[in-house]
């Protein structure tokens, strides 16, 4: 049967997929999504829906039946749809494991009957507690204990992680696997727990602006353009195959940083209040103190990686206004 798209986009209507699809469909590019709406909106991808060489349907990963459909009716494979959020993880962990685990096993087994291309969305969750900083892609994981939850979300993509491999191994599945560092931009919503729309969309709105911690736990946030640019450029680079590639900025900042710059930047008088983890979250909440990639492996890859800085990205999120969905 011959594809009637180029790509099938699993999460196509969340905020990183509707990026992705916006870029596709500029290059030339047929696209199907597959998106449930669970975290994802029609609103992202408004501007797609009357494309000819774009399709959407509503539907679940879960599905074993609209996964084959889907994947047959595409050349290659963008596999984004996954639990979103620190929120969604904490309060429906049986949900969290069976999106993340038995959908990307759907698409796997799907896409092995035509030996499709596959790219996994992963996340630097993976790394759990690990000290060794800059994370690399070869070193060692660390997970908390099975009693909080917090950690369900990196142990089921990590699994993720090793089933994709798996099906690279015996099978020769042609698998690229992407470890996304905080990406962050335009259209992202607060509404699942993401720090940074949530701080602007506070400091917008004139509310305080809470820091759950200390503050002195630090990220590296990620332009969303620039990260579909290299999800694209991976997947058209054969060496990336069967291999897992952090893809994140280096530039390290703490949370109360990042809280103090969107307050100026913004120019609003919001005071920052400090939540207690315990304040914000159940008993037992867990965090990692740094989270800093290391590109080495992307830049030999394909020679770019994020670099847009704090500022700039904080500049174009207030500029581009607050998603109705973090409203």
């Amino acid at each position: 049967m011959l594809a009637r798209y180029d790509y099938l986009v699993t999460g196509g209507a969340g905020f990183i997929g509707s990026h992705l699809c916006e870029r596709l469909i500029a290059e030339g590019k047929s696209v199907c999504v597959l998106d449930d709406l669970s975290t994802g909106h029609l609103s992202n991808i408004q501007g797609l829906l009357q494309q000819e060489s774009f399709h959407f349907i509503e539907g679940s990963v879960l599905s074993v039946e609209t996964v084959n459909d889907c994947v047959n009716k595409c050349s290659e494979v963008i596999h984004l749809a996954a639990a979103v959020g620190v929120d969604n993880v904490i309060n429906k962990p049986v949900e969290t494991i069976e999106t993340n685990v038995n959908g990307t096993e759907n698409i796997l087994k799907a896409a092995r009957n035509g030996n499709k291309k596959v790219f996994i969305a992963s996340t630097s969750e993976v790394y759990g507690k690990g000290w060794k900083v800059p994370f690399k892609e070869d070193g060692d994981i660390v997970l908390g204990p099975t009693s909080r939850n917090r950690w369900s979300y990196a142990c089921s993509k990590a699994l993720d992680e090793f089933l994709a491999l798996a099906y690279n191994h015996s099978y020769g599945l042609p698998v690229v696997i992407c470890r996304f560092f905080n990406t962050v931009g335009p259209r992202q919503s607060g509404r699942y727990g993401m720090v940074l729309p949530r701080f602007i969309n506070q400091a917008l709105t004139g509310k305080p602006v809470t820091v759950f911690g200390n503050g002195t736990q630090t990220r590296c946030f990620s332009l969303v353009s620039e990260v579909v640019d290299c999800v694209l450029a991976l997947m058209d680079t054969p060496k990336a195959v069967g291999r897992v590639v952090n893809v994140g900025s280096t530039e390290e900042i703490t949370i109360l940083e990042l809280a103090r710059r969107v307050r100026e930047i913004s120019g609003s008088s919001s005071e920052i209040i400090i939540v207690p983890y315990e304040e914000a979250y159940p008993a037992g909440f867990e965090d990692m103190q740094r989270r800093v990639p290391d590109v080495s492996r992307l830049m030999d890859l394909i020679g770019i990686r994020p670099e847009a800085d704090t500022a700039t990205i904080i500049r174009k999120v207030i500029e581009y206004g607050i998603p109705e969905g973090a409203r």
